[in-house]
C-alpha cells in the first residue's frame, strides 16, 4: 500500500507543479503541497528501491559534476536568419509568395536565453543538450532537471526532441543581483547571460536556487507527431504539459504581421521574461518543406530584431580604465537605467577624439543605446539641457593607476600608458598571455590573475611558471584546493608545447594580433630569427607594414622583453614553429574571408582548415578577394561581395570541398 501511495504521491505533486509553474493557478496551498512532498520524502528513503531520476524530489539539485560530456545532436540546431526593418519583412514575404503562393504565418516572440534541446524515451525525461554550435552542444541534463517548468514524464511514448529556450526571469535576475551584490560578487549583465552561466553550473544545486524557466516551439518534422502546422506543434506541446510563450498568433499577411510586432514591441517592458524580436515562420508543415533550407538556415523562417533601444540618463563621472598594451580607454560613468532588458551604469567613450566630437562633459543629459542589443554606447548629449557648470572634459596627461605621463603615438586616437611596471598593464597582461587565443592556460583567468598579482605570486609573464614555488599558499586560498591547484599546474605545463605563434601573440606587441603572429612565426620558424629581424626584413612579409615593423623592432630591443623571454626559455617555454604541411586544393593560394557564424566549425577551426589547404586568410572584402565564405548573420562583408560580384561560398559547399 505504501508503494502505491509513493507513486501515487509522485504523479499528484508533478500534477501540482505543472498546475503552478506552467499555469499559474494553483489548486492547494503552499502548507498542503509542503506536507504531501515530505510524504514522498519519507516514503522514497523507505523505499530506495523505488528510485526514480523523474521524481519531483530530484529536482532540486544535488550532483556535482566533473565537466559536461560534448553529444553530438541527432539533427542540427540551424540559426534563423534576421532582417531588422519592415521593408526586409516585406521582401521576405513576397519571396515566400512567389515559391509556394498566399499562406499563413505563424509569430512568436524571440526569447533571450539560451537554446535547449530536450529527449524523451518512453514517456520519460532522457536528455537536455545546449545548441553549443549548432552540430555539437554539451549535455546539461542535471541542471535542466531542476526546471520545474519540464516534465519529467509526459504522455507521449514514441521517442521525441523538441526545443526551446531556457531563460532566467526578470524578477529572478533582479534578485539573484541584489545576492550577489551584497556578497561582493560579480553582477550578471542581463537576464540571457545569468541563465547561460546557471545552466552551465556543475553544481546542480547551484542551476536550481537560480529558479530558470523555459518556453518550448519546436519540434523537428521528421518526428511521428500527429501535426500539419507550427500552430498545431504549440497547441500539442501545450498538451504535453509544455510550457509555451502565450503570446503566439497566426497571421495572414504583411499587415496583420505588422500589427502584431507593433503589439508585442508596445508590450516588450511589460512582460516578465527578455525578448529581443519576433520569431516569424510559415505555418505549414507541408509548404516549410518544399521550401527547404540554406546551407545555415531554414528558408521558411526568419528572426525580425528589434531596433536598438536609447535611453537618456546623467553622465555623472569620466574615468579612464589601463589594458595590457598601455591603451588608455575613457569611460562613462552613468546614472543606471534600464536599457534593453538590463541595467546600465558604464559606457565606452572610446577616446579623446570622440569625446571631443560628440562633446560628452561630466553631469551631461547623454543619450545612450546598446550597440547591437549588448554593448553599451554613448550616442551624444543633450547639450540645450547644459548649464554653465559643465565644463569640456579634458584628457589627463598622466596614468590613473600608476600616475606616470600619457603617450599619444601618431596617427593613432589612443593614449597609451608607457611604463612597463604599470600595475594595471602588468594584470591585463598576463591575463592575455594566458587566455585562449594565446597560450590558452584555461584556469588563469582575469580574476584569478588579479588575485595572484595582489598576493605577490605573479608579478610578471614569466611567474607564471614558477608558481609551484607557492603551492602550498595557493592550496590554502579560498576557493581552490588540491584538484584546482593540480589542474592550474597542467596547464601551465601543457602551455609550454604551444607553437610560436601562440607564444607571439601572447606577448602582447603592440600592433600584433593573431594573424601577424602566425605570419611571423611561419616566416621567421624560432624567436630567436624574430628577435635579430630587421625593419626592412619584415616590412619585406606581406601583412607586415611599417608601424608593425617598427612596434615589433622597439619590443625586442627593450630590455625588460629579452629578460622576460630568457626566462621562459629557462622553463622550457617552445621558441620554434612546427612545419605546417601546406596541400595542394581548391583554395591554394586563394585570398579567402570568412563572415558570418559557421555551424561545423568555430572562426579559428575554419582559418586554420584554410591555411592548410593553402589558402590566403584576408580580414576585409576587395576587388582582390577570390572567396567569400559566409555564415548565419554574415551582414555588411557579404552585400559588399554581392555588390563586387565576388565568389560566395556557403557553409556546406566549403565543408564538403574540406572534406574531399
Amino acid at each position: 500500500m505504501s508503494k502505491e501511495r509513493l507513486h501515487e504521491l509522485r504523479k499528484l505533486i508533478t500534477r501540482y507543479n505543472y498546475e503552478y509553474h506552467v499555469l499559474d493557478q494553483p489548486t492547494i496551498s503552499d502548507i498542503e503541497y509542503d506536507m504531501l512532498y515530505r510524504e514522498l520524502e519519507d516514503l522514497e528513503k523507505e523505499y530506495p528501491e523505488e528510485f526514480d531520476a523523474n521524481s519531483p524530489t530530484q529536482r532540486v539539485g544535488g550532483k556535482v559534476l566533473d565537466g559536461f560530456n560534448k553529444v553530438e545532436h541527432q539533427r542540427a540546431m540551424m540559426s534563423l536568419a534576421d532582417v531588422f526593418n519592415l521593408a526586409e519583412i516585406e521582401a521576405w514575404v513576397q519571396r515566400i509568395e512567389k515559391e509556394v503562393g498566399r499562406c499563413d504565418y505563424c509569430l512568436e516572440c524571440k526569447i533571450d536565453g539560451l537554446a535547449m534541446s530536450i529527449h524523451y524515451e518512453n514517456g520519460h525525461f532522457r536528455q537536455a543538450v545546449t545548441r553549443g554550435d549548432g552540430v555539437v552542444g554539451e549535455d546539461v541534463s542535471e541542471n535542466v532537471r531542476t526546471i520545474k517548468s519540464i516534465p519529467m514524464n509526459i504522455s507521449y511514448q514514441e521517442p521525441l526532441e523538441i526545443r526551446g529556450e531556457v531563460f532566467m526571469p526578470r524578477d529572478v535576475f533582479a534578485k539573484l543581483n541584489e545576492q550577489r551584490k551584497a556578497t561582493n560578487q560579480d553582477v550578471f549583465a542581463n537576464c540571457r547571460n545569468a541563465a547561460a552561466g546557471s545552466i552551465r553550473q556543475l553544481d546542480s544545486k547551484v542551476a536550481a536556487s537560480r529558479k530558470l524557466d523555459a518556453f518550448w516551439y519546436h519540434i523537428p518534422s521528421d518526428q511521428q507527431v500527429p501535426i500539419a502546422t507550427q500552430s498545431q506543434a504549440l497547441n500539442w506541446l501545450q498538451e504535453q504539459h509544455f510550457k509555451v510563450n502565450p503570446l503566439f498568433a497566426i497571421c495572414h499577411d504583411i499587415h496583420e504581421i505588422e500589427a502584431y510586432i507593433a503589439k508585442i514591441g508596445a508590450m516588450r517592458d511589460e512582460l516578465g521574461y527578455d525578448i529581443d524580436g519576433i520569431v516569424i515562420k510559415v505555418n505549414d508543415y507541408r509548404l516549410q518543406q518544399l521550401l527547404g533550407f540554406n546551407a545555415r538556415t531554414p528558408r521558411w523562417a526568419i528572426a525580425y530584431k528589434f531596433p536598438a533601444e536609447m535611453a537618456t540618463t546623467i553622465c555623472e563621472d569620466i574615468f579612464i580604465t589601463v589594458g595590457r598594451t598601455g591603451k588608455c580607454t575613457p569611460n562613462a560613468r552613468l546614472r543606471p537605467v534600464k536599457l534593453a532588458g538590463s541595467v546600465v551604469s558604464y559606457a565606452t567613450l572610446h577616446n579623446e577624439d570622440q569625446i571631443k566630437l560628440k562633446d560628452i562633459r561630466i553631469n551631461d543629459e547623454v543619450v545612450i543605446r546598446k550597440a547591437g542589443d549588448i554593448i553599451p554606447e554613448v550616442v551624444r548629449s543633450i547639450k540645450e539641457k547644459r548649464s554653465e557648470l559643465q565644463k569640456p572634459y579634458e584628457f589627463p596627461k598622466l596614468c590613473p593607476i600608476c600616475h606616470m605621463p600619457l603617450h599619444r603615438f601618431e596617427d593613432e586616437a589612443a593614449h597609451y600608458c608607457i611604463n612597463n611596471d604599470c600595475p594595471a598593464r602588468v594584470v591585463s597582461a598576463i591575463t592575455h598571455f594566458a587566455s585562449r587565443d594565446a597560450m590558452n592556460i584555461d584556469t588563469l583567468g582575469e580574476k584569478r590573475v588579479e588575485l595572484f598579482h595582489k598576493m605577490g605570486w605573479i608579478k610578471s609573464i614569466e611567474d607564471i611558471y614558477h608558481l609551484e614555488d607557492h603551492r602550498d599558499e595557493i592550496i590554502n586560498t579560498d576557493k581552490f584546493g588540491q584538484k584546482s591547484y593540480d589542474n592550474l599546474i597542467a596547464a601551465i605545463e601543457k602551455s609550454k608545447r604551444n607553437n610560436l605563434d601562440k607564444l607571439i601573440f601572447g606577448l602582447g606587441i603592440r600592433q600584433v594580433g593573431q594573424k601577424a603572429a602566425k605570419v611571423l612565426a611561419n616566416h621567421f620558424e624560432t624567436m630567436e630569427n624574430l628577435q635579430q629581424a630587421t625593419i626592412e626584413q619584415l616590412q619585406e612579409i606581406a601583412d607586415i607594414g611599417e608601424i608593425t615593423a617598427d612596434a615589433i623592432v622597439s619590443f625586442f630591443h627593450d630590455e625588460a622583453n629579452i629578460k622576460l623571454l630568457t626566462g621562459l626559455k629557462a622553463v622550457n617555454v617552445n621558441m620554434t614553429q612546427a612545419k605546417q604541411q601546406v596541400q595542394e586544393s581548391y583554395f591554394s593560394q586563394k585570398k579567402v574571408i570568412l563572415t558570418g557564424t559557421l555551424n561545423k566549425y568555430t572562426r579559428n577551426e575554419a582559418k586554420a582548415l584554410l591555411e592548410q589547404k593553402g589558402a590566403i586568410i584576408v580580414s576585409s572584402v576587395s576587388k582582390n578577394t577570390d572567396i567569400v565564405i559566409v555564415g548565419s548573420d554574415a551582414g555588411s562583408k557579404l552585400q559588399k561581395a554581392q555588390d563586387l560580384g565576388l565568389r560566395i561560398m556557403e557553409e556546406d559547399e566549403f565543408v564538403s570541398l574540406i572534406d574531399n
